[in-house]
């Protein structure tokens, strides 16, 4: 029995300019999707490519005193030099101009006509040429655009039209009895109400404006519309229709798609459109549509004439493909909206990647060396904090399978860091440095088997995110193919022990943010400027304002958002020396009920574990701070906080709109003194 098929697309971008960080939010979504599906055994076929049809093209070729192909050329070419070193591993990359496209096209639109579901008329209303939309009166916003805001030109002109009432009442019943194939869910009400119950108009295919597209066989005047041509590329790209009977073989293996992602600003004609010129053509249609939000910048949408779009390359070149990669996967939920800053892409570039992953790695191949000379140990018998790492790995697995299988990249990179943070973590509880010492061999090579296998089922998980930080740990660690497979992740000790493990490099190096959101302002349009506040008071007056309703603040230590200044006086060293910093490593973390900003925190001080609230809810999960160190102000005034005591201060840093907790290297001890 042969491998299980599973086929993927992005939506065909459209090139009358070089893309965005937008527009690699999509396809890197995908491509962790796809590679996701290779490693559980799938046979994958992911097709991403262009849409190069229509007016805008053609304007801008003759702009550019080009013929539209021509001028195509450079931009594709630019564009698969993005996805190459974005790494995106699409299995075919489709192009509206190419022959196997265009001749499909003809042929489909001649049946339609035939069959009578497309018909010469004659088309009245508005156009909105950057959106290739035509709009009623009632859809119209202001007099502009509903999806691009811009203006719009009332247009005349002999159309063909496709008879899509008459398959409403069939997608109706589709969307019934297949609640999964309009995701997130809320796009599909979206949809009937606005788009379909108001009563859903024939639709404009052809137009005569213009001549850059393919051309109607039997009405040449008549170029094909550019939503009929576009999305029939999820089938012509298969062979639909081809006279090869190969590529006849590849569409049938392969159609109908598992999953097409798009923004949400398009999934209008994924869901409504799309499937009904399936209906009509007597294909099967697509599982599932999944219309994901948008990476905006502060002052919206990004947009070419806004100019205020991020240059992907420029990331890449700066720090690297993985990192850009994790940063769009990691920072907000797929499906929801969210605003790309300089301050945000590098605090995960230096929390999550340099401190968490990065250090794990790193520390791990350095105390091999140090005190093994870089070999992997034999392990002896596990103790409790063996057998708890294995356990949470083994649990790790399938909840990073069930988030991959709901497209929630976000959580699953959530339990991978959970992973990893719980293996700096071990290291710091098991102290190998204290067992060399020691001279505790057999433990001390159980401890660093361990910390080996734990970044050896990291490095898998990870994989689909990280291809490069992956394939670089598998080549540091020597692992062979069956320590690399997916499945092997399940088995908690399938590392062979006496393999030599290189020193290397961090794979991420830190940051100076300060710096970095200076370079990225300059060589960025529309970039954001750093902005300095004083976070650890800001995070102080945020919990004195989540506590304020109940008048629960005692002692008065609490912090009121209008004492916050950025301006201090200065202050003598015996001043300094009344504060009380002591190294602390969070134990627990939970939400305080009705409040919003707060959090409980139990914080071991080494000597004594102590309650402290903190008004970080809104920049961190609960799950998201066991196990990480920071610096604790032990001598602060006891204060209730929502009625519960807190015995202190954890420092934090903002970066933006950030904050972040200062973090301590997992080296130092519980209640080291900082000076």
């Amino acid at each position: 029995m042969g491998k299980p098929t599973f086929y993927i697309t992005t939506p065909i971008y459209y090139p009358n300019d070089k893309l965005h960080i937008g527009h690699a939010y999509t396809t890197v979504a995908a491509d962790a999707l796809a590679r996701y599906k290779r490693l559980r055994g799938f046979d994958v076929m992911y097709l991403t490519g262009t849409d190069e049809h229509g007016l805008k093209i053609q304007q801008r070729a003759e702009k550019a005193g080009q013929e539209p192909l021509a001028y195509l050329d450079n931009i594709i070419a630019w564009i698969r030099d993005l996805w190459d070193r974005l790494d995106i591993s699409y299995d075919d990359f489709i192009r509206t101009t190419e022959p196997r496209h265009t001749k499909v096209v003809e042929e489909i639109f001649e049946r339609l006509i035939d069959q009578g579901d497309i018909y010469l008329g004659q088309y009245e209303g508005w156009y909105c040429t950057p959106c290739e939309s035509f709009w009623s009166e009632r859809e119209l916003v202001g007099g502009k655009c509903p999806d691009c805001g811009r203006e719009v030109q009332y247009v005349q002109e002999e159309s063909y039209f496709f008879r899509m009432s008459k398959y409403v009442d069939k997608l109706l019943a589709y969307y019934d009895a297949h609640p999964e194939f309009i995701q997130p869910e809320s796009r599909k009400n979206e949809m009937i109400n606005n788009f379909i119950k108001p009563g859903l108009q024939d639709l404009c295919v052809s137009r005569t404006s213009f001549n850059w597209g393919i051309h109607v066989r039997r009405n040449p005047k008549h170029v094909v519309y550019v939503w009929l041509d576009a999305l029939t590329n999820y089938i012509t790209a298969l062979g639909y229709l081809s006279d090869d009977p190969d590529q006849r073989a590849r569409f049938d293996r392969y159609w109908p798609a598992d999953v097409h992602f798009v923004g949400k600003d398009i999934v209008r004609f994924h869901v409504i459109y799309w499937p009904i010129i399936l209906m009509a053509l007597g294909l099967p249609l697509p599982k599932q549509v999944y219309g994901h939000g948008f990476f905006m910048m502060k002052d919206g949408k990004m947009s070419k004439s806004k100019g205020n779009v991020i240059d992907p390359k420029l990331l890449i070149d700066r720090y690297g493909s993985d990192a850009i990669r994790y940063y769009l996967l990691r920072e907000i939920p797929f499906g929801q909206d969210g605003v790309f800053t300089p301050e945000s892409l590098l605090q995960r570039l230096n929390f999550d990647l340099a401190n968490d992953f990065g250090n794990l790695v790193h520390r791990t191949a350095a105390m091999l060396h140090r005190f093994h000379q870089g070999v992997i140990p034999q392990p002896g018998s596990r103790q409790q904090l063996e057998e708890d790492l294995a356990r949470l790995a083994a649990d790790t697995i399938p909840a990073v399978e069930d988030a991959m299988d709901r497209l929630q990249f976000s959580v699953a990179l959530e339990h991978i860091w959970r992973l990893v943070r719980a293996a700096n973590k071990y290291i710091d509880e098991s102290a190998p440095w204290a067992l060399n010492k020691a001279g505790e061999t057999e433990r001390l090579g159980t401890v660093l088997y361990t910390m080996c296998e734990a970044i050896r089922i990291a490095a898998i998980l990870v994989q689909p995110f990280l291809p490069q930080a992956s394939a670089r740990i598998f080549a540091q660690f020597h692992l062979n193919e069956a320590e690399t497979t997916w499945d092997s992740t399940r088995d908690f000790g399938r590392l062979t022990a006496g393999k030599t493990v290189e020193a290397g490099e961090p794979l991420f190096p830190r940051l100076d943010v300060e710096a970095e959101v200076e370079a990225l302002a300059k060589a960025t349009q529309g970039a954001p400027q750093a902005q300095g506040t004083k976070a650890t008071e800001r995070a102080q007056a945020n919990a004195a304002k989540e506590a304020a309703p109940d008048n629960a603040i005692q002692g008065g230590s609490a912090v009121s958002e209008t004492q916050v200044k950025e301006g201090k006086p200065q202050i003598g060293i015996d001043v300094f020396d009344q504060v009380e910093l002591t190294v602390g490593q969070i134990r627990v973390a939970e939400r305080i009920e009705g409040a919003d900003k707060l959090l409980r925190l139990e914080i071991d001080l080494g000597s004594e574990v102590r309650q402290i609230v903190s008004g970080i809810a809104q920049y961190y999960q609960p799950e998201e701070l066991i196990g990480q160190k920071t610096v604790v102000v032990t001598n602060l005034k006891p204060v209730k906080l929502r009625g519960v005591q807190s015995n202190g201060m954890v420092l934090c840093a903002s970066e933006g709109n950030q904050l972040k907790l200062v973090s301590v290297p997992d080296s130092i001890p519980n209640g080291a003194v900082v000076k």
